[in-house]
Parts: C-alpha cells; sequence; structure tokens
C-alpha cells in the first residue's frame, strides 16, 4: 500500500516538476483519493527477473538495429509463445513491451489462453 503511495506521489512530482508545499498537499490528496487496483501480487522475484530482462534487451536492441542496418532480413515467421504461468497485467504489459522493444520482433497480440503472437523477421540461410 504504500509502495503504490510513493508511486502516486513521484509521479505527480515528475508531472508537475512542483515540490511546493500546497502542490505536495494536492499530490498527495490525488494519491490517496486515485482508486487502487486489486490485481495479482507479483514476487520480489518476478520483478528482479524482469529487470534482469530488461538489461539485456537494451544490448541486444542495439545489436539487432546494427545487423537490419548492414545485412538485409528476407524471412518473415509468427510465431507463438508462452506467458510463463501466473503472470499479472504489468508483468504481461512488460514482457510485450520487451519482445517489442527489439526491433526484429514485435508483438500482434496477446491472447487470454497465455499465448504471444509474436512477428519475427531473420536472415534466410544460405544452401
Amino acid at each position: 500500500m504504500i509502495g503504490h503511495f510513493i508511486l502516486r506521489l513521484l509521479i505527480w512530482f515528475l508531472l508537475t516538476a512542483n515540490f511546493t508545499v500546497m502542490n505536495t498537499i494536492i499530490g498527495v490528496c490525488i494519491a490517496l483519493l486515485l482508486p487502487r487496483s486489486y490485481t495479482a501480487k507479483e514476487t520480489l522475484k518476478d520483478w528482479l527477473q524482469a529487470l534482469w530482462k530488461i538489461l539485456l534487451a537494451i544490448p541486444q536492441a542495439y545489436i539487432e538495429a546494427f545487423e537490419l542496418l548492414i545485412r538485409p532480413h528476407n524471412v518473415e515467421e509468427v510465431i507463438m509463445e508462452r506467458v510463463p504461468s501466473k503472470r499479472s497485467s504489468r508483468l504481461v504489459f512488460l514482457d510485450v513491451f520487451l519482445i517489442t522493444f527489439t526491433p526484429k520482433t514485435i508483438v500482434l497480440k496477446y491472447h487470454e489462453e497465455g499465448w504471444y503472437e509474436v512477428h519475427h523477421i531473420k536472415r534466410r540461410k544460405k544452401p
């Protein structure tokens, strides 16, 4: 609960860029009045794994961008990727963002049954 309050107040300060007493009081009131979301709880382990994936995705995105500039990619495929079990909506959003963040892949659709439909481009293998 306190974590959500701090996050909301931090977002308020980032949006307003004003740290006066009156703005802080307004921010606290808004943070308390916003409705709470009751979604599945994520564990710290899930968030640490997501953070690690983000750190790995950044250099991967640069590598893929340079590959697209240097070598053509002319093979496209749509694959289905399994969503890890018991993912909250926040972690599903983060998964979709990470898949789409790399230049060679984009999520076309999220299926409620637990699948991502991913468009992927790759190089044609020489025979």
